[in-house]
């Protein structure tokens, strides 16, 4: 470790600062925030990341590091093609949302790399979503994955029955991160066997967030 990154990690623990914020922000979309007098609020209401605002990431009341990881910053099958799917902004986040148009193979998925996720507390990975009409092509549950350091999980979830045009969380898992087997973790939603053809699905985020209570 540096001499730099020694300076970082102990002003943190003696000012309470997030885990690995220093770090975090360098990628700040907005250059100015690393001078900022008001820091600390700044972090509570959030962050983009980056001059494309692919990721947002926020201190919540604990002081855990929180993030939000836009569509964009995500691999989605045929995204590139309206005939399949079709990107707008969302009014909330101001960042491009996606929703599928029609497509037979769903796929979509994306990596984080847990570094910068408050150690020794229990996290869950959701993919924010709604169903929008028309729709159609979900009685088929679609399948959710979660693969991290020292693990992975997988189960099925239905969106058959989800209430239209209303923000649901579709949880993929969780896990917690500790400092020494810090790594990547991999998302996805698909669903490719069926060859049914699926709309009305809508994309807003995934966001990586501690689950308290655990």
């Amino acid at each position: 470790m540096s001499s730099d990154q020694d300076f970082s990690v102990t002003v943190e623990k003696e000012m309470g600062l997030p885990h690995n914020y220093a770090a975090i922000i360098r990628d700040a979309a907005d250059p100015s925030i690393k001078s900022s007098d008001n820091l600390s609020d700044k972090l509570r209401s959030g962050v983009f990341l980056m001059a494309t605002k692919l990721i947002k990431y926020w201190v919540d009341k604990r002081n855990s590091n929180c993030f939000m990881l836009f569509p964009k910053s995500l691999s989605i099958i045929w995204s590139d093609d309206p005939t399949y799917w079709t990107w707008s902004q969302n009014k909330e986040t101001t960042v491009d949302e996606a929703e599928l148009k029609n497509v037979c193979w769903l796929d979509i998925s994306g990596k984080f790399d847990t570094k910068n996720l408050t150690p020794g507390i229990t996290y869950e990975v959701v993919f924010q979503v709604k169903i929008v009409d028309p729709a159609y092509g979900w009685e088929t549950p679609v399948n959710v994955k979660l693969v991290f350091p020292n693990g992975e999980q997988e189960h099925k979830v239905s969106l058959r029955d989800i209430p239209r045009h209303q923000w649901v969380d579709i949880r993929v898992g969780e896990f917690k991160p500790e400092k020494n087997s810090a790594g990547e973790i991999t998302f996805s939603m698909y669903e490719h066997e069926t060859g049914v053809w699926k709309k009305g699905l809508v994309l807003k985020s995934v966001a990586i967030r501690p689950k308290y209570g655990i």
